[in-house]
């Protein structure tokens, strides 16, 4: 009141009378109001007003406040080939490349795709009727969800758990109801004390089935799949895609990590009898290239279905950037001669090996991962200190947040706990876990072996 007087009395009159007539103004409102003092203020939707920080977020902070090596989330540590570089480069001088590329997608970049899944099909795929360019896998993904799902009618969507952590926040911005049904580890081997297959992972048919219900439309299929590594099988393929076609589901086949299989043949289930005419594609170029950043991505299927998620694609973002969809059709045309894929293949596989080298040293079992790029361990064996704090926000988030702090506080390498792909009555499944990405470079998996010796000798002390 004090400032306000002073700001008055250091006015001119003509200044004056405006802000006097609004106070007075003010004053009146105030004094017809409501009781309260208290002014009313838009809210958020409860979907959103309380959402945690996303783990990815939450563990690279932790990761960076200690200078851990970051072997969580999966972004690649090492640049991508020069010709991939190059063919973005070449891209952004063009001129015409730096405007809105048509929603569908770039003519040139929908040629590869088309002639790419064609192959990999045996089915000829129409570019201009069969497939869409997205911002991303992830948008890809929710542009389906938005193009089958209808809102208040609570249909459902089934996840095949650990699920990455997307799909979830995408099925019920699409309106639907995610329904969870977890792999299983089938195993004679206890997987806290050996090594275990991703095959041993398995989904319970009976399980799967009994979570259909009339008002689900939709199952989620992700091969190679993240975290667990799991390369579906043909056979298993078959046996999703008969009760698929039993409860007449559409099938969301999330394939991203196509290109990165170890000793076993990806199967995409399109190509299996019967099943082009029910399932979306999903891809990335991201993972494909290792350009995580260009966020470029598709879906391939019938041209209903992706008449429909292009009808939602274009409410969602309109169209992806056109320079990097230039750089991604110019690196597909160029991968031939480099034996990009082979290459790329064989390096990750190498990485993957050293990995689980590190950890057959130390003594702790994993899950070997038959795709992907990624590597469960089973840290049950290691023992936390009674007296070892957690901060507030590790504790709520649960034993297996606790885990992975412990491992980046005490060791310097982060990972990421898999809990965080499951559902809550689900998340004990992975409690004992804590995923590795070995998209790293050669120096990040060597200081993260010595760093990870520390291990050894903690449990060394904790076992005797």
């Amino acid at each position: 009141m004090y400032q306000l007087r002073r700001l008055l009395s250091a006015s001119p009159v003509s200044t004056r009378l405006p802000l006097l007539r609004t106070t007075a103004i003010s004053a009146r409102m105030t004094t017809s109001a409501a009781p309260s003092t208290r002014k009313a203020t838009p809210k958020p939707s409860p979907v959103y007003a309380k959402t945690e920080l996303d783990v990815w977020t939450l563990m690279n902070q932790v990761s960076a406040s200690v200078g851990a090596v970051n072997l969580g989330q999966g972004y690649m540590s090492f640049p991508p080939k020069d010709f991939i570089k190059r063919a973005a480069q070449e891209a952004l001088n063009e001129n015409t490349h730096n405007q809105y590329a048509p929603p569908r997608g770039r003519p040139g970049l929908l040629e590869q795709l088309g002639s790419r899944f064609t192959d990999r099909f045996g089915r000829s795929i129409d570019p201009s009727k069969e497939v869409s360019v997205h911002a991303g896998a992830n948008e890809a993904l929710l542009s389906v969800f938005t193009a089958f799902l209808e809102h208040g009618k609570d249909q459902e969507v089934i996840l095949m758990e650990p699920a990455f952590d997307q799909y979830t926040p995408n099925v019920i911005m699409a309106g639907g109801k995610p329904v969870y049904v977890p792999l299983r580890v089938m195993s004679d081997k206890d997987p806290r004390e050996s090594v275990i297959s991703s095959d041993d992972w398995k989904l319970d048919l009976a399980e799967f089935e009994a979570a259909i219900t009339d008002k689900t439309r939709i199952v989620v299929l992700n091969t190679p799949h993240n975290p667990v590594g799991k390369v579906f099988s043909r056979e298993e393929l078959a046996q999703i895609g008969a009760i698929a076609e039993k409860h007449n589901l559409l099938i969301v086949a999330d394939e991203v990590y196509e290109h990165l299989t170890y000793g076993v043949e990806h199967v995409s289930i399109a190509t299996l009898p019967g099943m082009w005419e029910r399932t979306v594609t999903v891809g990335s170029a991201g993972k494909l290239f290792g350009v995580t950043g260009w966020r470029v991505g598709w879906a391939v299927g019938p041209e209903e279905f992706i008449s429909a998620t292009l009808s939602a694609h274009t409410r969602i973002v309109f169209t992806s950037n056109t320079p990097l969809q230039e750089g991604v059709a110019s690196a597909f045309r160029q991968s031939p001669e480099h034996d990009f894929f082979e290459v790329q293949r064989k390096e990750y596989e190498a990485r993957r090996n050293r990995l689980m080298g590190v950890f057959d040293d130390i003594g702790l079992p994993y899950v070997v991962p038959k795709g992907a790029y990624y590597l469960l361990v089973n840290a049950a064996k290691l023992k936390i200190p009674d007296d070892f704090e957690f901060p507030d926000f590790i504790i709520e988030r649960g034993e297996n947040f606790k885990l992975v702090y412990f491992f980046i506080k005490y060791f310097g390498v982060s990972g990421i706990p898999p809990t965080e792909f499951y559902s809550a009555p689900h998340k004990e499944l992975a409690n004992d876990y804590v995923r590795f990405a070995f998209c790293k470079t050669d120096e990040g998996l060597e200081e993260a072996a010595v760093c990870l010796q520390k291990i050894k000798k903690y449990l060394e002390e904790t076992s005797g």
